[in-house]
């Protein structure tokens, strides 16, 4: 937490000394509208986790293997810990940076940096250097697609909330099948896959990469279309 408070901290300065805005350019209030859309962000995203996590069970042919030791102690505690993460990243590359980023250069350029940023941080995160130019590239595209799709939602809604949403429910969701650190495999383990040959495991992995974040951009102009969404453009700050 005290990570979160100096982030916050520094985002202020920014917003104040570049910018001359407030904290309120990340759409943290009105706390009750807010909430609307963390939760609407967080049960979308499960939703959407959920179906493809489903088709890819079909098509890979997944053996699941019940978890007979989980507490809902440990979800509990899954569940502050990636809400922290999700948090953190989000004020880091959807904050006070984005914000300035879509003022100066533009919404279009400002977004696809944002994602490209986001994506590489996650080579470090995942320690990919050294894993060969596939991994590296799947890695850049899946969650740099991912940055971008929230980052697009945070520019049209003038909030983090939705993001964060979106950011915290999958992170959460995977951690009940797959083996994640500190928290993974809480529900169901995965104990037998179908094995094919390398370029259809290439496009078998790419459809769970790429359908969720996909299906959210979708969603999400679907939602503002239909007003279901409140549509806060960020340069109209």
């Amino acid at each position: 937490m005290i990570g979160i408070i100096v982030i916050l901290a520094i985002s202020w300065l920014l917003l104040h000394f570049i910018q001359k805005q407030s904290l309120s350019v990340l759409g943290f209030w009105p706390l009750k509208k807010g909430m609307v859309q963390l939760v609407i962000g967080f049960v979308l995203i499960i939703l959407i986790r959920f179906l493809f996590t489903f088709i890819e069970s079909q098509l890979r042919a997944f053996e699941w293997t019940l978890n007979p030791n989980f507490q809902l102690i440990l979800a509990a505690k899954a569940f502050w810990y990636h809400l922290k993460s999700a948090l953190t990243e989000e004020l880091i590359y959807r904050g006070a940076a984005l914000y300035i980023l879509i003022q100066r250069i533009g919404d279009k350029k400002a977004l696809w940096l944002s994602a490209i940023i986001f994506g590489v941080y996650h080579w470090f995160s995942y320690d990919l250097f050294g894993s060969g130019i596939v991994a590296m590239v799947y890695v850049l595209v899946i969650t740099g697609l991912s940055g971008y799709v929230w980052a697009y939602t945070y520019f049209k809604t003038g909030s983090l909330m939705m993001p964060l949403g979106f950011h915290l429910g999958s992170n959460f969701f995977l951690t009940f099948y797959l083996p994640n650190q500190p928290y993974g495999e809480l529900l169901y383990s995965i104990t037998d896959v179908a094995v094919y040959n390398d370029w259809i495991e290439l496009l078998i992995a790419f459809f769970p990469g790429l359908g969720p974040s996909l299906l959210t951009l979708f969603c999400v102009k679907f939602m503002l279309k239909r007003k279901l969404a409140p549509e806060t453009n960020l340069l109209q700050h």
